[in-house]
């Protein structure tokens, strides 16, 4: 018998190209109220990761950080969010010179709304846990292109090349 509830097991990212980016609004590392309104007109990458300072994630995150002008002179906002506090965040920011703005969801609200709240599997062990997958949202606030189960190496160049081509 499963400690998950029916909604935790169906869970899945059904948000596709044309869908309207679910409006949310979170703390920055600052304890900045951050909405996703706040960005329209531009465009946002938002990706889901599962943890500060873990492996993965930083490579991630720092490969957003190595093209952030880039990206910026592609009118295109980085936004990271994950369940980590803002004082973590502020952490990850500062270790790592981190340029991005990074948002916590520490009710995995957002992430459920997403569909990236979902049950994962790793040595066999069963648990609750983000889905690294980033969504690209037009300046219209409609999702342009989804990107499920990142691989976290060389993902930011990836996006990157698919924004400057225009997805």
């Amino acid at each position: 018998m499963s400690d998950f509830s029916k909604e935790d097991i169906e869970r899945k990212v059904v948000l596709q190209k044309g869908d309207d980016a679910p409006i949310f609004e979170l703390e920055n590392q600052d304890g900045v109220k951050i909405s996703l309104k706040d960005f329209v007109g531009k465009n946002v990458i938002l990706y889901f990761y599962p943890k500060d300072n873990t492996p993965g994630c930083t490579t991630e995150a720092c490969e957003f950080t190595q093209n952030y002008d880039e990206f910026i002179k592609n009118d295109t906002v980085i936004i990271g969010v994950s369940p980590d506090s803002v004082k973590s965040h502020a952490g990850f920011i500062q270790k790592h010179s981190l340029k991005h703005i990074l948002l916590s969801d520490e009710t995995r609200q957002v992430a459920k709304d997403y569909g990236v709240w979902q049950v994962r599997k790793n040595y066999g062990r069963e648990y609750l846990g983000i889905v690294r997958t980033t969504f690209v949202i037009g300046k219209d606030g409609k999702i342009l292109k989804v990107y499920k189960s990142v691989k976290a190496k060389e993902h930011a160049v990836k996006v990157l090349a698919d924004i400057t081509k225009g997805l």
